[in-house]
């Protein structure tokens, strides 16, 4: 499973292990590592039930590989960018639970990368930084949403304009990562939190990552019916009376 530029290690109990390995870049992205994640999150391997996602030689994800940057027009620049928001929809939206374990730099389409998973763990030499606007750019892989729903437009906007840098425990005041962990813990606790995740029933972990984020951007009424639906599909579904019949036994649930 493994690729150039993306290891993929999966477990017998179903956790699929990324690895974003350019160390000698700091893993910064390029087009080839990004097709690689593609790749992965557009035929998961059959078992596979939680993700999770990491880079090697302590760092996350630098951002966009600039020394690769090619030069494009307009359009081109227009229909990258809309490739990113593609491939970064799958991992949000490909209904498998994606963990980030984060250490170093966590910078620009790095940052773009994390906020598309849906449980972050932060080593304290994370730094999260948007720096697009010291170098007459802009974000183009989804944080204007993504990073702009955690932070508000207010911060966000002082944090580009800035290019101010967030260690892990300001990340976790703000919501960049949910967990701050000691040195050299993140993947080992990312890996037994996507154990723990899987170990939910599949139907409302799909459910969980589809709704939630979509009835953020709905009105009050819309929310509301959507979550009924939700709760119809999830309260009347086996692994529902599997989950009942288990609280009354006192004992572990068996999901399909």
């Amino acid at each position: 499973m493994t690729g150039n530029m993306l290891k993929v290690e999966i477990s017998d109990d179903g956790i699929a292990t990324l690895t974003m390995n350019r160390p000698e870049k700091r893993n910064a992205m390029c087009d080839a590592l990004f097709g690689e994640i593609d790749a992965f999150f557009s035929n998961v391997p059959e078992g596979v039930k939680a993700v999770v996602l990491t880079g090697s030689g302590g760092h996350y994800c630098s951002g966009l590989d600039l020394s690769e940057h090619v030069s494009r027009d307009a359009e081109g620049t227009m229909r990258h960018s809309r490739n990113w928001h593609e491939v970064l929809d799958k991992v949000q939206y490909g209904g498998l639970p994606v963990v980030s374990a984060m250490m170093g730099a966590v910078i620009g389409g790095g940052l773009e990368i994390a906020t598309a998973t849906h449980v972050r763990f932060a080593e304290p030499s994370t730094i999260f930084q948007l720096p697009e606007g010291r170098r007459g750019i802009y974000v183009g892989g989804g944080a204007s949403v993504r990073v702009g729903r955690i932070l508000g437009a207010d911060r966000m906007i002082e944090m580009m304009l800035t290019g101010r840098k967030y260690g892990a425990e300001d990340g976790q005041a703000l919501g960049l990562t949910h967990y701050v962990v000691g040195e050299g813990e993140a993947l080992a606790r990312a890996q037994e939190m996507a154990r723990q995740i899987a170990g939910n029933a599949p139907l409302s972990n799909y459910i969980m990552i589809q709704a939630l984020s979509r009835i953020e951007d709905m009105d009050k009424a819309g929310g509301l019916f959507t979550e009924s639906l939700c709760a119809a599909l999830t309260h009347t579904s086996p692994d529902a009376v599997e989950g009942l019949q288990a609280f009354l036994q006192k004992r572990a649930p068996k999901f399909g």
